[in-house]
């Protein structure tokens, strides 16, 4: 059983719960997005696998997932970045943001929302039961894009996209 630390309001912790339980009764938990940027100021997205639990098939950022009990949103970051993408970099603490939106599956996504952004130059080794492509994409060409076809990125990636602190964090 894979737990996801539930929140309040402010990011405290409350408890745990199981974490198809918890997207499927929309509690509030902590999660984490990680952008990954290379020396040219593009993010690396991921497309995430078609057999995931939601959104499969749609772009997203590098990786992101939920921390696990006893677990800093950095040290949690690190492991699924070598899970998902196969690579380690440095990782550091950006902002965070609460949403809660509805997706396939009857789930509901409620998450106190971690960004974390890091700096990778080399192709990532993915697990294709994860993400089953990638690429880096400069964030003017994306922003225009995810405009002209919103339909192909995750709801919690255009939130991310839209927040203030962005054109901050591809600068190295």
């Amino acid at each position: 059983m894979e737990a996801v630390i539930l929140v309040d309001d402010q990011d405290r912790e409350i408890g745990t719960m199981e974490k198809l339980a918890a997207h499927k009764l929309g509690k509030l938990h902590r999660a984490f997005s990680i952008l990954v940027f290379n020396s040219k100021g593009e993010l690396m997205l991921q497309q995430r696998a078609l057999d995931k639990y939601h959104s499969g098939g749609l772009w997203t950022n590098t990786c992101c997932s939920h921390p696990r009990p006893g677990e800093t949103a950095i040290e949690a970051g690190k492991r699924k970045l070598i899970q998902e993408m196969g690579f380690d970099c440095e990782l550091t603490y950006s902002h965070k943001f609460i949403y809660k939106v509805e997706l396939d599956n009857n789930l509901i996504e409620h998450e106190w929302d971690h960004v974390l952004v890091g700096y990778y130059n080399d192709k990532p080794e993915i697990n294709t039961s994860e993400a089953m492509n990638w690429k880096f994409m400069a964030l003017d060409v994306l922003q225009k894009d995810v405009a002209e076809n919103p339909q192909h990125y995750t709801k919690w990636f255009k939130m991310i996209l839209q927040h203030p602190e962005l054109s901050n964090l591809q600068m190295a």
